[in-house]
Order: C-alpha cells, then sequence, then structure tokens
C-alpha cells in the first residue's frame, strides 16, 4: 500500500514550531517512501477557532517548503478537509456504534458530572471517571429505558454519545518510535464521541478521517500518546485496520526542563512560531523566525535535528539531503532541547552560501540611500553577521557620519603620528579620481603615502578607522571608504581632525 501521512493542526492560533517540525518530519517520511502528504484543518472545537490561523498554517508550511499533495488549500478526492464542514459524516459513523452497541446515549448535566467526580473522590477513588463501573450509576440508554431516551430526545434535551469501553481488555499496539504500548482498558473513561451540539470530539473524526482518507502512518506528538489506546480502541470498533503510529519527542525548553512555551521565547529572546502573527482579538504580536531574518532552508535543518539524528558527522542538510536520509527508526525517544543558538549557526551557514544578488534583493535600505550600494554592503558584511537585515544594521556609520567618537581609541590611539598619519592620507586620497576610488586603489595609495611619511600603518589605522566610522573595530575599512566615497570620507576626515583637536 502506498505511504499516506497527513498533518492536521488546529486553527487555534498560530502554528508552533513543533507543529512545523511534526509537518516536516510527515513530508520527509512521504518524499523517502514516495508517498503523499495531506492537510486536514481540524475545527471541531468552534469554541477555540481564531480567525486567520487556517491561512497561517498554510503561509507556514509553504514558507519552510513543505509541499502538500492533498488536502486543504490544494484540494483532492474529498469533499472537504475541513472537519467543521464533515459534520454528517461524522454522525453517521457514530450512529453506527450505537446501533451494534459499541456507543450509548448520555444525557448528564455538567452539575451531574461534577457530582459523580465528587463522590468518586469522596471514596477515595484514584482517577475518578465516567467508565464501565461508573456510567450504570449515570443518566444514559444503558440505564434508562429505550422510551425515556427516545422521548428525551424527542424534548430536545441535550445529550452526548459516549464510546462504550470495555471493562476487562488489554490494548496493545506497536509505535515505531517507543515500541510497545500495553494499557488495560479499565485505565480507560467512556470519551464523548458526539458533543451536544452535534460536533464530534476530536478522537472520532481523527479516526474516521484517517480511515476514509487511507492514512498508513499517524505521525505526531508525543502529547497525543496517551490518547493512543483510545483509538486502537476504535479502530477495533469499527472493525478497521489501525495505521502505524509514530509519536515524536517533544520539543523542551533550552535548559531541557519541560516542554517548549511561549513564554521561553520570551525570556530567552527567540521566536518559537514560524511566522510573526497578530491576535485578532488583543492585537498583541508575536515574533516569528521569517520575520527576526531566519532563512527557511536554515530553519528546517535545525528542526529536522530535534529529535532525529542521520548516524553521521554531516550537519548540513538540503531538503532534498534529508529525504534521502531520513528513516523513522532513527528518531529518538528523548525529548530535544530547543536550542537557539544552533539555529543562529544553520542560519550563518546558509546566508553565507546566497550570491550577493540574493542577499542584495532580501535587505532593506534606509530611506534616501543609494540602491546600488546593496550589493557592496553584502560584500562588506556578510562573514559577518547571522540575519540578513544585520547587513545594515550593524553598519550605522555608513548611513550618517559620526557624531561622537570611542572616548578609549581616542585617548590610546589619536596622538602626534595619528594627527600627521590623517592629513597624508586626506593628501593621497585627494589625488585619486573619482572613476577609480575602490577599495584596491585606496589601498595602494594610503599605504605608501603613510611610508613615505615614515609612518607605520599598523601604529595608526584605528585612528584613521575611527575618525570615519566613530569607533576602533569594524569590517573591511578599504571597502568602508569606497562605499561611503571619495567626498564623503574627506568630509569625515576633517570633521573628525576639527572635532578631536
Amino acid at each position: 500500500m502506498s505511504v499516506r501521512v497527513r498533518f492536521a493542526p488546529s486553527p487555534t492560533g498560530p502554528l508552533h514550531i513543533g507543529g512545523v517540525r511534526t509537518a516536516l518530519y510527515n513530508y520527509l517520511f512521504a518524499q523517502k517512501m514516495g508517498g503523499k502528504m495531506l492537510l486536514r484543518i481540524e475545527d471541531t472545537d468552534q469554541t477555540r477557532f481564531v480567525p486567520g490561523a487556517e491561512e497561517y498554517i498554510l503561509e507556514a508550511l509553504n514558507w519552510v517548503g513543505i509541499k502538500i499533495d492533498e488536502g486543504q488549500g490544494v484540494g483532492g478526492p474529498e469533499s472537504s478537509y475541513r472537519q467543521s464542514e464533515r459534520k454528517e459524516i461524522y454522525r453517521r459513523y457514530s450512529d453506527q456504534l450505537l446501533q451494534e452497541g459499541k456507543a450509548y446515549i448520555a444525557f448528564d448535566t455538567a452539575e451531574e458530572l461534577e457530582d459523580m467526580r465528587k463522590r468518586l473522590e469522596d471514596a477515595k477513588i484514584d482517577n475518578p471517571s465516567y467508565n464501565a463501573v461508573t456510567r450504570m450509576q449515570m443518566k444514559n440508554s444503558l440505564t434508562l429505558s429505550k422510551e425515556e431516551v427516545e422521548t428525551r430526545i424527542a424534548n430536545g434535551e441535550a445529550h452526548v454519545i459516549r464510546l462504550k469501553v470495555p471493562l476487562k481488555e488489554e490494548i496493545r499496539f506497536k509505535d515505531i518510535i517507543r515500541d510497545w504500548v500495553v494499557v488495560h482498558s479499565s485505565t480507560i473513561d467512556d470519551k464523548v464521541l458526539l458533543k451536544s451540539d452535534g460536533m464530534p470530539t476530536y478522537h472520532l473524526a481523527n479516526i474516521v478521517d484517517d480511515h476514509l482518507m487511507g492514512i498508513t502512518h499517524v505521525i505526531r506528538g508525543e502529547e497525543w500518546l496517551p490518547s493512543a489506546p483510545l483509538h486502537v480502541l476504535l479502530y477495533r470498533a469499527f472493525g478497521w485496520k489501525a495505521p502505524e503510529f509514530a509519536h515524536l519527542p517533544l520539543l523542551l525548553k533550552p535548559e531541557g526542563n519541560g516542554k517548549l512555551s511561549k513564554r521561553d521565547g520570551l525570556l530567552g529572546n527567540f521566536p518559537v512560531f514560524p511566522l510573526q502573527w497578530t491576535d485578532p482579538f488583543t492585537g498583541d504580536q508575536a515574533r516569528g523566525f521569517r520575520e527576526d531574518g531566519y532563512l527557511p532552508e536554515a530553519l528546517t535543518n535545525f528542526l529536522a535535528f530535534l529529535g532525529w539524528n542521520p548516524g553521521t558527522e554531516q550537519e548540513i542538510f538540503s531538503m532534498s539531503e534529508l529525504v534521502e536520509s531520513f528513516s523513522l527508526d532513527k528518531i529518538h525517544k528523548a525529548g530535544a532541547r530547543f536550542m537557539v543558538d544552533k539555529a543562529k549557526w544553520f542560519n550563518q551557514h546558509y546566508l553565507k552560501a546566497k550570491s550577493e544578488e540574493e542577499l542584495a534583493a532580501m535587505i532593506e535600505l534606509p530611506v534616501g540611500a543609494p540602491v546600488d550600494i546593496a550589493p557592496k554592503l553584502v560584500r562588506l558584511m556578510k562573514d559577518r553577521v547571522t540575519f540578513p537585515q544585520e547587513i545594515v544594521t550593524e553598519v550605522p556609520f555608513i548611513f550618517e557620519a559620526p557624531s561622537t567618537y570611542d572616548e578609549e581609541i581616542v585617548k590610546t590611539k589619536w596622538n602626534d603620528d595619528a594627527r600627521k598619519a590623517i592629513g597624508a592620507i586626506k593628501e593621497a586620497i585627494q589625488g585619486i579620481g573619482d572613476e577609480n576610488f575602490v577599495a584596491q586603489n585606496i589601498h595602494d595609495t594610503i599605504f605608501p603615502a603613510l611610508e613615505a611619511a615614515g609612518l607605520k600603518p599598523g601604529k595608526v589605522m584605528q585612528a584613521f578607522r575611527l575618525s570615519i566610522t566613530g569607533v576602533g573595530k569594524g569590517p573591511d575599512l578599504m571597502l568602508t571608504l569606497e562605499i561611503l566615497g571619495k567626498e564623503e570620507v574627506i568630509k569625515r576626515i576633517e570633521k573628525a581632525t576639527e572635532v578631536l583637536a
């Protein structure tokens, strides 16, 4: 059978970076096996629906390079890939379980359920729940007559449909990552399958859709592992073959203690969402990896290694190389620490691999700056930055002459030799034609002039840099001079000479 996997997020807000990793692993596995990846929107909980979240999910997946073969946004043989639009399908399958005696109708109110829980807690019952024992003390179609059930429904009384979990049954399934999982049915409560508003719960909709859509492998986060035995029971109830399961390790806080959260990003000054998100209700903004300057291929490479390792020393992988190397049996069981410095390391690598033209197109110049300056800025800063926009922000002196000068450099370097050197350099520069004012020519003019004046460049160049940039260190000085231009360089020399006199 051809491999079919799915990514099934809920549109309850921005897609967490852990969800992006789940989507990536599904995509890599499908590509490796020559299969297909589906995108399904699981929006059965309408109380948590957030406008714009679905569009955000689609944009985020597209940005990181995950191509959907079927589902929301691309279409396919199903009438819809939004669960809220498939209510009649779920009703049909819940009715089937009712008719076969594998589910039942329950009329209990919230108050009655709370009373039941309190009675069990008072009786010192561990894990009080609506199960094979307590169901017989509650108000449902197992304890009420058929006539009373029909009357209550006819009168419009609120009710749900619950799964009738067997009292004594062992549930076993083999997880690709975690090996055999064994759970006794007595630990599972009679979960609601269809809510009083006619909407299915995640459990019913998930199983029905995975079956109808031919999903062969369910690759999802570890947080769903406790629900897996219930899902296996549902497959048994319907008489369907269950897909293979692979529950991925958690993404952990940088210190390794607990699941990565939005708050960790705030505390650590890094994003936990792929794209910037503006809350439609509060207007609050959350940072995104894209807007922070991460390249999609760098983020993909970083995420792939959070829980998976090819077993070699290689760390830099293109998407096609990830596909070629990926396998589920090389995913770790233990959680993966989210070390953002490693993400920055990947970003530096991919940024350096970009052409000058590509990077020049990525940066935003200050208003009024000449457009043709961008490629030179890239050449000046490419090997010194982590994010594209730093090519601009790390060299403010390119766009505005310094108004202050590093006091420590002034104290230690601005001396008689420095003043003599600045004069010699100014005179030498004035002799260079405007069309020849390029880095190599500037170098080949300045250094002989200093030697002719009996000055050692190593003793005075820091002071010269100070006069041009206001600081004592920075990127290639000759290229900096070329970018500024002859007229601006002379102006700055004259200003520094005057101010520091």
